[in-house]
Formats: structure tokens, sequence, C-alpha cells
């Protein structure tokens, strides 16, 4: 048992020797500058900046023209695992949205939010539902939906047309 622990080791040892042996022999400079330049390349903070500015209201009103709430209300499917939005629907996982939008975050007296939630004190307009579309763990901070998030506007934008539909007083969409 003892030689094959030690084989075992010196095994490891001599590949990582060779290895070290290797880079020690065959060493490159990184050069400062990329031999090959591409152009017109968005750096990481440039796409972080415009999914922050995609995520506006005043752009997502923008995309209310071209979408319909049919559309919306297949997007929806998605959501129907958690939630209802029939009027009088019962909660599900997540609270019934018939009227969400212009209601209180977290003030249905009948489903027990997250403490995030529940300490929101603002209402659901279209930017704040649009941003909390878009990542709800990142537009409220300890949200307990767990849902990753819908990244394309202009499927938030139909969503967000279908939630308006199914209230009985829909806000203005400006």
């Amino acid at each position: 048992m003892n030689k094959i622990i030690v084989s075992i080791v010196f095994a490891l040892i001599l590949i990582l020797g060779i290895n070290r042996f290797a880079d020690f022999i065959f060493y490159v400079d990184k050069p400062e500058k990329s031999a090959y330049q591409v152009a017109n390349v968005q750096t990481v903070s440039d796409i972080k900046d415009s999914t922050t500015t995609s995520s506006g209201s005043g752009d997502i009103i923008n995309l209310f023209a071209s979408v319909s709430s049919a559309d919306g209300k297949k997007i929806f499917k998605k959501c129907t695992a958690c939630h209802t939005i029939a009027k009088n629907g019962a909660n599900k996982i997540g609270p019934a949205l018939w009227g969400v939008l212009g209601r209180q975050v977290g003030s249905l007296s009948d489903y027990k939010y997250s403490k995030a939630l529940a300490s929101y004190q603002k209402k659901w307009s279209i930017k704040e539902i649009n941003g909390f579309l878009t990542k709800p763990k990142d537009w409220i901070k300890g949200t307990k939906m767990s849902y990753a998030g819908l990244k394309n506007a202009k499927e938030r934008a139909a969503l967000i047309l279908y939630m308006n539909e199914n209230t009985d007083s829909p806000i203005p969409l400006q």
C-alpha cells in the first residue's frame, strides 16, 4: 500500500516538475498590444451601460407600438407556474397579478411577501415593472422571486401591455 501511495505522489511531483521546467525553458513574453485589432468591438462596460439604459421606461414605451397584448399573453405562459392574472384569481407561489400596474408593491393582504418587497415603498409603474422583469433579484435586492428575468425588451413590453389590460383601471402608457 505504501508503494502505491509513494508512486502516485512521485508521479504527481514528476508531472508538475516537468510542467514548471517546460514553462521555464519556453517562457514567452506576452505582447503589450494584441497583434490582431478587431474594429467595432464593445467592451463589457459598454454592454452593461447599454443594458442599463435599455431597461429604462422611455425605451420600453417606444416598444409598445411594435408589440401586442396577444404577444404578452403568450409570454405570460412562462409566469403561470407561479402567478395567476384572472380577476379574483388565487395566489400561487407568487401573488395574483390582476391589477398589478399602479398597485403598491407588496400590498396584497392575503400574500406573504419577502421583507424586501413588503418594505419597498413604490408603486408598480411601467419603469418599476420593466426593471423588475429584467432581473428581479437585481432590481429589488432580497426578493424571493427566483425567476432569472426577461432579457428581451420587446417581450417585456408585450407582457406589460398584457398585464395593463388585466385590471379594472389600466394606467396610461406614457
